[in-house]
C-alpha cells in the first residue's frame, strides 16, 4: 500500500511533563510520574472492563518531535545508530508507545502513573498490556546491552526546536 493514512487522535494525554528534557526516557524510569488520559467522545464506552488490567499500552503521536532522522544519536548512547535500532521520537511516522500503570478510570479519564510522556500528546490508541502475550525473556537487545543506565533522563536532542545531540 502506498499513499496517506488517516489517523485520527481518540483523546489526549495529560502529564507534568512539558518539554523533553529532563523526562524519563522510558515508563520503568517514571516511577511515580502521574498523568492523566482524556478519551474524546465518543470512545469512552471503549473503556469498558479496562479497569481489571494492571497496565495499559498507549499508543500516541510524538507532536514534538523534530522531523524524521536516519541517523540518531539514542539518549542512552553518543555513538550514532540507526532510527530502526534505537526508540527516538523523530520517526517518519512518529508514533510512540508506553505500558503505563494504570490507577483508576473516571468516566472519559484514565488516571496513569510511571508516564514518559509528554504533556498534550495526541492518543491514537489503548491496548490492554497482558503479561503472557506482551512479556519475551530474551538473550540479547543489540547495542543497548553495552550500555549503562546512567542516561535514563532525556535531553532535547530530538524535541522540535532543541539543540542537543545531531
Amino acid at each position: 500500500m502506498t499513499g496517506p493514512i488517516t489517523i485520527n487522535p481518540i483523546g489526549v494525554i495529560h502529564s507534568s511533563l512539558t518539554e523533553s528534557q529532563g523526562t524519563p526516557i522510558q515508563p520503568v524510569y517514571a516511577k511515580g510520574s502521574d498523568g492523566v488520559v482524556e478519551v474524546f467522545e465518543p470512545y469512552g464506552q471503549a473503556l469498558k472492563d479496562l479497569e481489571g488490567f494492571e497496565r495499559i499500552w498507549l499508543i500516541y503521536w510524538f507532536n514534538k518531535a523534530r522531523q524524521p532522522k536516519l541517523l540518531v544519536k539514542p539518549y542512552m548512547d553518543t555513538a550514532e545508530r540507526g532510527l530502526f535500532a534505537t526508540r527516538a521520537p523523530c520517526r517518519p511516522n512518529p508514533i510512540g508507545l508506553s505500558a503505563v500503570r494504570l490507577l483508576r478510570i473516571e468516566k472519559d479519564r484514565i488516571y496513569v502513573t510511571d508516564v514518559d510522556i509528554l504533556d498534550e500528546t495526541p492518543l491514537l490508541d489503548i491496548k490492554p498490556y497482558i503479561s503472557r502475550f506482551d512479556r519475551y525473556d530474551v538473550q540479547s537487545n543489540g547495542w543497548v546491552d553495552q550500555m549503562s543506565e546512567k542516561q535514563w533522563i532525556a535531553d532535547d536532542r530530538f524535541q522540535d526546536g532543541g539543540e542537543g545531540g545531531d
